[in-house]
């Protein structure tokens, strides 16, 4: 709590990069801000209304522009992504998915390891990548259970650890391959939008960062069960008819699961197919962020039709209280973070720092290495998010002064932000599993220094070849 004003008050009077009083003002708000976030002295969120505050008394900005930010467009696509998310979870909707992936994909050990790769994945394309290890989590637990009861042949503390790792990692690297799939990506998207008036589309960013998070995710299950974990239990009948049972009991598809499938899948189709609408009629234009709105607003408009008797049928498939469980404080960080981004450009911080790197860097395939291989390792012990709300202005900004186009910084560093495989505080879902008892610190460290290094370059040579290619830089 002491470090964030002793930090500021250094920055401020020793002025160490001897820049102009106006931008010593600001680099100590954001001396404070960063040492706050990075050492989560007080909730993350709450850092960020900070700006709101102290801009205005330190005359940085006006209170008007400042809480601009706040109401930045691409915060509304995020909020939209959280209402989806909440009706999918409202309606054990991911259950129902999570299980059938695990049922098709088979129940031998590393079937079942797969299965659920597979399953979290696609559900943290579209949720939080917190959330969809929390909802994942039980079910691991419960299959674990299961083998252990049948004492199956094999090793089953590879099995465990291995199914904990797939769990919090595929979170991670799902979560690189829609826009709204971690906070980082919309932070990072937010920011480049603002900077440079210009539009990161959705479906551009998918064809990009879906095959490189499946192979990442095909990566995790042979890393984990092939080479450094494996655990040699062969297909269960235990397992499968737990998996049979749990189908089971969820029974046939309901009337609220089939109608948010639906608004889901339109939503989904509409992101996909925005350009193709905009350029047959001229009527209206689409982007990303209204149909998310628009995807969150249906949800509320179209009755549930259970046939709950203690239910209302024509309750929507959200209500208001459902929205209690959303996370406004990831909406909130995003808007501390622009304030703060725009502060350090007006003050020509960001352009002075990208300059002096750019004369040190030189640019090209070892630059955007180094960008990506510095954004993996510092996301280890840092926020994801903070770290690209304090990493994007610099990137884009070095880009900037080194002649490249800053989606060639900006997009690794941003990826690599959320791939962070090594310590329990990397990440919430690397936490999450470190709980549970089967993750010990020195597999998770020896494995996810494998996943690591993989990630680094497969995103590098993503970033590098193929993205000029389907963003047409």
């Amino acid at each position: 709590m002491l470090a964030g004003p002793l930090v500021a008050g250094l920055l401020y009077w020793l002025n160490p990069f001897q820049v102009e009083e106006p931008a010593a003002r600001v680099l100590a708000v954001a001396g404070l801000m960063i040492t706050w976030w990075v050492t989560e002295a007080i909730p993350m969120p709450v850092v960020a209304l900070l700006p709101l505050v102290l801009f205005p008394l330190l005359q940085i900005n006006t209170i008007k522009a400042t809480a601009a930010a706040y109401g930045n467009e691409v915060i509304f696509l995020f909020m939209g992504g959280f209402m989806l998310g909440l009706a999918i979870e409202k309606w054990n909707l991911h259950r129902r998915i999570a299980l059938n992936i695990v049922r098709m994909t088979g129940t031998s050990g590393n079937r079942i390891v797969l299965g659920f790769i597979l399953a979290t994945g696609f559900l943290s394309m579209w949720l939080s990548n917190t959330a969809t290890t929390m909802m994942m989590f039980p079910i691991a637990l419960s299959v674990i259970h299961v083998l252990k009861e049948n004492r199956e042949e094999g090793h089953f503390a590879h099995f465990s650890l291995s199914l904990m790792l797939a769990i919090a990692w595929s979170s991670n690297f799902g979560g690189i391959s829609t826009v709204i799939g971690t906070p980082p990506n919309v932070q990072f998207v937010g920011y480049f939008e603002k900077k440079y008036n210009t539009n990161i589309d959705f479906l551009d960013w998918m064809l990009l960062c879906t095959p490189l998070a499946l192979l990442l995710m095909l990566s995790l299950y042979w890393v984990t069960t092939r080479w450094l974990f494996p655990n040699h239990i062969r297909s269960s009948d235990a397992a499968r008819q737990h998996i049979a049972g749990e189908i089971a009991l969820l029974g046939k598809l309901r009337i609220p699961e089939k109608r948010v499938l639906v608004i889901f899948g339109c939503t989904a189709l509409l992101w996909i197919c925005k350009d193709l609408i905009n350029s047959v009629q001229t009527y209206f234009r689409l982007d990303d962020n209204m149909i998310a709105i628009l995807g969150g607003v249906s949800l509320f408009i179209c009755p549930s039709g259970t046939r709950d008797a203690e239910k209302d049928p024509l309750e929507g498939l959200l209500n208001w209280q459902d929205t209690k469980d959303m996370a406004w404080g990831i909406l909130l960080l995003f808007g501390g973070g622009i304030a703060l981004a725009d502060a350090l450009e007006k003050a020509g911080l960001i352009t002075g720092l990208g300059e002096w790197m750019g004369q040190y860097a030189g640019s090209g395939l070892l630059l955007v290495f180094l960008v990506t291989l510095l954004s993996i390792f510092v996301s280890e012990v840092m926020s994801n998010v903070a770290q690209v709300i304090v990493f994007s202005p610099v990137v884009c900004t070095l880009a900037d002064s080194v002649g490249m186009n800053p989606l060639l910084l900006g997009i690794p560093m941003t990826l690599a932000a959320s791939c962070a495989s090594m310590l329990p505080m990397g990440t919430p879902p690397n936490a999450i599993v470190f709980a549970s008892g089967h993750v010990k610190i020195r597999d998770m460290l020896k494995a996810g220094l494998v996943m690591n290094l993989l990630a680094i370059g497969l995103i590098t040579l993503f970033s590098w070849y193929l993205l000029p290619l389907l963003m047409k830089l």
